[in-house]
């Protein structure tokens, strides 16, 4: 006899289909194989790890520091930085404008990538750079009177890096939030210690101080440069030798220590 057709199924029919299925079950059971197969699972951890490995470049070689205080504490003794010289505030000291990658990092040709030329415009956005290992003349400030040759070893300086591409490695941040660094300067297709050249020109001496002198591994260099400046009688050398007095001590005798 024929099932009428409003009925859902036959006996038979019933006997063949499978138990229900609880709806709890159903949301809780998931099939993961989609996710671990080889084809879908490649493209994502190779997708994954470029973005990771990409923001960690940045972060490391690309990202722009505005100030000596906001270098991370990992570059210290193990990087440096390439900018440009915006300034020269005395014979030792300077501001540069970070400009990471040059000109492959689009600096100076890409849009937003330039280096601003108004003194407004670079406030708070350069890193005030101490020459490692070299201490110049003091000019005069504070009502203090200058040291003999400081306005030639600023003049000197000024006219060596103002406005041109350098290379610092830092060593560390002193206490007036200067990155203290061996800097780099191509003269004439060479690279420069613009400290050394200095010590040569008998405009700097050694840096001397019972604690905190930097020097990377350039001592033996910076010695051997002052003796010789103070054998040519170069700069600060050429006087009589009572009437030296040396950086140091004039910072001493005026009592300020930097």
């Amino acid at each position: 006899m024929p099932w009428w057709p409003w009925t859902s199924s036959s006996p038979n029919e019933e006997k063949g289909k499978r138990p229900p299925i609880k709806w709890s079950e159903s949301l809780n059971k998931t099939d993961w194989t989609h996710y671990t197969d080889p084809r879908n699972l490649l493209p994502v951890v190779f997708l994954t790890t470029t973005i990771i490995g990409s923001y960690a470049f940045y972060r490391s070689y690309l990202r722009r520091i505005p100030q000596a205080s906001l270098i991370q504490p990992g570059f210290w003794r193990k990087r440096s930085l390439f900018g440009r010289v915006t300034s020269v505030g005395d014979g030792d000291n300077f501001r540069l404008f970070h400009t990471p990658g040059g000109r492959l990092g689009g600096w100076g040709w890409l849009p937003g990538r330039r280096v601003p030329s108004e003194r407004k415009e670079l406030q708070d956005k350069t890193i005030h750079i101490r020459l490692a290992g070299v201490d110049a003349p003091e000019l005069a400030h504070f009502g203090r009177p200058s040291q003999p040759h400081s306005q030639e070893a600023l003049d000197w300086l000024t006219n060596y890096i103002l406005h041109r591409r350098i290379r610092a490695h830092i060593y560390k941040r002193d206490q007036y939030d200067r990155a203290v660094a061996t800097v780099y300067v191509r003269r004439w297709l060479l690279r420069r210690d613009v400290g050394l050249q200095m010590l040569r020109m008998g405009l700097a001496t050694v840096y001397e101080a019972k604690t905190g002198a930097e020097f990377g591994d350039l001592e033996e260099k910076y010695r051997r440069a002052e003796k010789w400046a103070k054998l040519k009688r170069k700069g600060m050398w050429a006087g009589k030798k009572k009437d030296y007095e040396s950086p140091r001590d004039y910072k001493n005798r005026m009592g300020s220590v930097t």
